[in-house]
């Protein structure tokens, strides 16, 4: 009779569970609350005050933001918008800085690092580096 009983941590186990297919559910889930505003879909997730939206742009999450009484705002910065579109459009601006940043600090790897890589997954541009490279032969000596 143990056997059918069910635990409390099994019930709570559940309703978690529950919650984050909930939480999950994509923009095109016809159970999903979807908001549709110029260039993005707010996907509800949950919460009262602030409500919690995942921000679509095409059909990538972008992130997050959050609607409260006065306000919306988003995960990036500290700033209040006054409608979700400033606030999912400052989002979406923030990420693209990021990104541009990030590339733009970003230094292709080394010829040294070139000869590391499979030959497969080195591009073109690749292996027109690696045939004008001449290897720095200081320390080497004929046997």
């Amino acid at each position: 009779m143990a056997q059918n009983m069910i635990s409390p941590f099994s019930l709570q186990e559940d309703q978690f569970e529950e919650s984050l297919d909930k939480i999950l559910l994509p923009p095109t889930d016809p159970n999903a609350e979807v908001t549709e505003i110029p260039g993005y879909k707010l996907v509800y997730v949950n919460g009262g005050c602030p409500r919690n939206y995942r921000v679509y742009k095409a059909d990538s999450m972008i992130g997050v933001i959050f609607q409260h009484l006065t306000h919306w705002s988003n995960e990036v910065d500290s700033l209040r918008y006054a409608e979700s579109v400033d606030a999912a459009v400052g989002l979406d601006e923030f990420l693209n800085v990021v990104r541009i940043s990030v590339t733009a600090t970003e230094q292709p790897p080394s010829e040294e690092e070139l000869l590391d890589i499979e030959f497969d997954a080195l591009t073109f541009d690749d292996w027109e580096r690696l045939k004008r490279y001449v290897p720095e032969t200081k320390g080497l000596v004929a046997a």
